[in-house]
């Protein structure tokens, strides 16, 4: 009889991918792990993973009950997935500002999907705060009882990425990786992954590639929560709060990675090599080439494809849209279909 594989079975060991055009420019051998293969289609679904099955272990989550989380779009997506697939009910609080595919793939999941305004995280009423708020409501109200995922605190984010994606990327290069790059928005991946390589060679380099606009390259570069100038179209990464995840992890570099970086590359991406990927992916492979300028010709490195570009189109991919930001515009042959 075959294995009976549920959903939760195709989430991780996702293949690593060489990115030709990036390593030949630098003389190293730039890989990308690619994260968009996750049946949810981004890495979140590895946090989405984790927290549900820490809070299962520890008596918190009750079958039926309801699980509440504030979210860029990825880790809702994730959660509802899994949430659909044992048995619990998401809530998903999400800022009006990101994706239309993100929100639409959310509706078409039927996750309670809640859109708040944009507010600094200081507010009371930033989406991360508002989720906490709804989760205390509804462990009231809820029969089966409701949690909070706190994805930016929870150990269970690091920890999977410890377990799982490290020791893959490890395992993947035959321990022959010298480098790991990537943006925050969480933590999680960053700090799990640099505990897991650093537990296998502590001489294995780790760096943050931060979007503008985002107080993490000053923090890990000056020690200061300073906002770098700038913004960034980039969605679900660069925050101007420390992530509980990442509070005390040590980086041997910080890039900072400008949108006019970033999207070039994306687009050389998708017409020379055939990958499709999110603004996330291109903050991350401009920071993995930083990377391997500093390290020099010779060396291994890995960075995250966090998800695909397909939930991106009313952005990355609309010409319109870019024009209206001052940015750099793709080849016509892409995104001649959006608006």
């Amino acid at each position: 009889m075959p294995e009976k594989h549920t959903m939760t079975h195709l989430i991780g060991n996702t293949p690593l991918v060489y990115l030709r055009q990036v390593s030949e420019q630098t003389g190293c051998s730039i890989y990308g792990k690619a994260e968009f293969m996750n049946p949810g289609g981004s890495v979140k679904d590895r946090t989405a993973l984790g927290i549900i099955q820490a809070a299962e272990a520890n008596g918190e989550l009750q079958p039926g009950g309801v699980i509440v989380e504030g979210t860029a779009g990825n880790t809702g997506i994730g959660l509802t997935i899994l949430a659909n697939a044992m048995g619990y009910q998401s809530v998903v609080v999400m800022p009006q500002s990101q994706s239309e595919e993100k929100i639409e793939r959310l509706d078409i999941l039927g996750a309670e999907l809640i859109l708040v305004a944009d507010h600094e995280y200081s507010s009371p009423n930033h989406y991360i705060h508002m989720a906490e708020q709804i989760a205390n409501g509804r462990k009231k109200s809820e029969p089966h009882g409701a949690i909070w995922a706190r994805q930016f605190d929870n150990p269970a984010n690091r920890a999977i990425h410890r377990t799982t994606t490290g020791p893959e990327i490890w395992e993947q290069t035959d321990g022959t990786v010298d480098g790991f790059v990537c943006a925050v928005g969480t933590g999680g991946t960053l700090a799990g992954v640099a505990d897991a390589l650093r537990e296998r060679n502590p001489d294995v380099k780790i760096a943050i590639a931060d979007p503008a606009g985002s107080a993490l390259y000053n923090y890990f570069k000056n020690n200061t929560l300073e906002k770098s100038p700038g913004r960034s179209i980039t969605e679900g990464i660069g925050v101007s709060f420390l992530p509980g995840n990442i509070h005390d992890t040590t980086l041997d570099m910080a890039y900072r990675i400008e949108d006019e970086v970033a999207l070039p590359i994306l687009f050389d991406l998708l017409l020379n090599e055939g990958l499709l990927l999110g603004g996330s992916a291109g903050i991350n492979i401009a920071g993995a080439v930083e990377m391997a300028k500093e390290m020099g010709p010779g060396h291994t490195i890995v960075t995250v494809l966090c998800d695909g570009g397909e939930r991106y189109k009313s952005k990355l991919f609309n010409p319109n849209f870019l024009y209206k930001n001052k940015l750099p515009v793709p080849d016509s042959t892409i995104g001649r279909l959006s608006s």
